[in-house]
C-alpha cells in the first residue's frame, strides 16, 4: 500500500471489528483491524491492527487519536433505503387499512397535497431526515411531491442534515380523485426541468435529483414519454412502482393495451435503464425480470409496505436467481417504520412466509439479507463505486453499533462472538444502539444540536 498524495490527511482511524458485504461473502467479519479515513471522507486503508505502527507513519496519524471499538462494538457501512415517500411520514404508522389504490385517493393525495405549504413541508421533511439518520439510514431514494418548491426544501434538509439522497419531484398528471393533486404533462415536464435544474445548481455534494413518475396508471403516455426524454438527456437516476398490487395490474393493463406488461410500459418510454430503481415488483413474470437484468434496472423490497396495505409477497429468491439487482426499502407510509433493520425483518418473515408455501424455496439467510441492506442497496441505485462496504477509495459511509447500551433493546452474554453480536443487532436492536453515524467522513449522529 502506498500513498497517493503526501498531502493526505488522515480524519479518522478506527479499531476493532468492521462488518460488511462483498460480492463474494455476503458477511465478511474483519477481526482485530484498523480502518483509516482520510479528509475528503474516503477510506484510505484497511488492515491488521498489527499494522498499526507502520500505517501510523505510512499515514501521519497519531496512535493516540485511534477511537478504540469495546467488545460489544462493530463498525458496519450506513444502510441504504432505495424507497421512502418522505412527504407521506407524518401518517406513517396509521391508514393501513385499504389497498393501494384506495389508499392513495384516501390518505395519500390529499396530504401530499399539503406540501405546497413550505411551513408544512419543512416540519415534516426535517423530522423524516433525522429519524432515517438516526436509525442509520445514510442513503435515501426520496420521493417528495408534485410541488418543486418543497422538493427542493427536502434536497437542502438532506444535504444539511448530512444525509446521501436522492430527490424526486413527484410527476402525475391523471388518475387522481384529489383535483388539486395532479398537473397537466406539460406543467410537469418544466416544473420538472426546473426542479433539476434548481437541485443541481446548489452543487451538494451528495444529494442529487431522481426523475420520478409516480407509477403508470398516474402518467399519462405523453409525459411518461417526456420523462424518459429527460432522463435520457441528463443521464440522472430514475424511480417509480411496478406490479405492487394485483388491481393496479388490472389498471395499467386497461390504461396502456398496447403493452405486453408492466414492465413494457416503462421499457417502451425508455424509463428502464442501469439507473433505473422500481419499487415492489410483488407480481413480475419472469420474462419480465429477464427485461430488468438486460437492462441493468434494479427492484427495491418494501415488504412491510406489502404485507401491510397487503398488496402482495416478492419472491427475492427468484430475483436474485435472475440476477437482477435489488435493494430493500421502508416505503414510508406504506410501510409503518421508518427504519431498515425493520425492512431486513420483514424480508425474512416474508421469505419464510414463502417456504411455509412451498418447502422447496430457498429461505433467505440474515446474512444475505444484511447484504441487501448495505451493499445491495448501493448496487440497486448504482451507487456502489461509492458506497456499500469497506473498500478502499470508497466513501466511509458507516454506522458505529453497540450492542450493550445502558437499558438498550439487546443483551449480550459470555462467549458470543461479533456473527452472533450482529445477528442479536439485525433482529433486536433500535435506534439506541447506533451511537454514531458517518457520511462521506462527517460524523452526522449524534446530531451537532444534541
Amino acid at each position: 500500500m502506498k500513498r497517493n498524495e503526501t498531502t493526505t490527511r488522515i480524519a479518522h482511524v478506527f479499531r476493532g471489528t468492521f462488518v460488511h458485504s462483498t460480492p463474494q461473502t455476503a458477511v465478511e467479519i474483519l477481526h482485530n483491524s484498523v480502518l483509516g479515513v482520510d479528509d475528503e471522507g474516503k477510506i484510505a486503508f484497511i488492515d491488521k491492527d498489527q499494522n498499526v505502527t507502520r500505517l501510523s507513519k505510512l499515514w501521519g496519524f497519531e496512535t493516540s487519536d485511534i477511537k478504540q471499538l469495546g467488545q460489544y462494538e462493530f463498525l458496519m457501512p450506513g444502510m441504504v433505503d432505495t424507497h421512502i415517500h418522505a412527504s407521506q411520514y407524518s401518517y406513517s404508522g396509521t391508514a393501513l387499512d385499504l389497498p393501494l389504490l384506495e389508499w392513495l385517493n384516501t390518505y395519500t393525495f390529499p396530504v401530499e397535497a399539503r406540501y405546497k405549504d413550505l411551513d408544512f413541508a419543512n416540519n415534516i421533511y426535517t423530522k423524516v431526515v433525522r429519524r432515517t439518520l438516526k436509525n442509520g439510514t445514510t442513503t435515501a431514494c426520496y420521493f417528495a411531491t408534485i410541488h418543486t418548491d418543497a422538493s427542493l426544501l427536502l434536497g437542502e434538509l438532506a444535504d444539511k442534515f448530512g444525509q446521501r439522497a436522492l430527490v424526486g419531484k413527484v410527476c402525475m398528471d391523471c388518475n387522481s380523485e384529489v383535483p388539486r393533486y395532479k398537473e397537466s404533462s406539460s406543467d410537469c415536464k418544466r416544473e420538472t426541468d426546473r426542479f433539476i435544474k434548481e437541485l443541481l445548481k446548489k452543487e451538494y455534494p451528495n444529494v442529487k435529483p431522481v426523475v420520478t413518475p409516480r407509477f403508470a396508471p398516474s402518467c399519462s403516455a405523453a409525459l411518461l414519454s417526456d420523462l424518459g426524454e429527460i432522463a435520457n438527456n441528463t443521464k440522472l437516476h430514475i424511480q417509480s412502482h411496478i406490479s405492487e398490487n394485483k388491481e393496479e395490474l388490472k389498471l395499467v393493463k386497461r390504461l396502456f393495451p398496447d403493452c405486453r406488461s408492466y414492465t413494457d410500459v416503462y421499457l417502451k418510454y425508455n424509463l428502464l435503464t442501469d439507473r433505473t430503481v422500481m419499487a415492489h415488483g410483488c407480481y413480475l413474470t419472469d420474462e419480465e425480470l429477464k427485461i430488468f437484468h438486460e437492462t441493468g434496472s434494479a427492484i427495491s423490497h418494501c415488504p412491510n409496505s406489502n404485507i401491510s396495505i397487503c398488496s402482495g409477497m416478492l419472491d427475492v429468491r427468484n430475483v436474485l436467481n435472475h440476477k437482477v439487482k435489488l435493494g430493500l426499502g421502508t416505503d414510508v407510509a406504506g410501510g409503518y417504520s421508518p427504519s431498515i433493520l425493520d425492512a431486513m425483518r420483514r424480508t425474512l418473515d416474508t421469505s419464510k412466509a414463502l417456504t411455509i408455501q412451498d418447502p422447496q424455496h430457498q429461505t433467505l439467510t440474515f446474512e444475505e439479507v444484511f447484504r441487501l441492506a448495505t451493499l445491495g442497496g448501493s448496487e440497486a441505485l448504482s451507487l456502489d463505486d461509492q458506497i456499500g462496504n469497506f473498500e478502499v477509495g470508497k466513501d466511509f459511509d458507516a454506522l458505529r453499533v453497540n450492542v450493550c447500551i445502558p437499558d438498550g433493546p439487546i443483551d449480550a452474554f459470555p462467549g458470543e462472538g461479533p456473527k452472533v453480536i450482529l445477528e442479536k443487532f439485525l433482529n433486536l436492536g433500535d435506534d439506541r444502539n447506533i451511537t454514531e453515524v458517518y457520511v462521506a467522513g462527517r460524523q452526522v449522529v449524534p446530531f451537532p444540536d444534541t
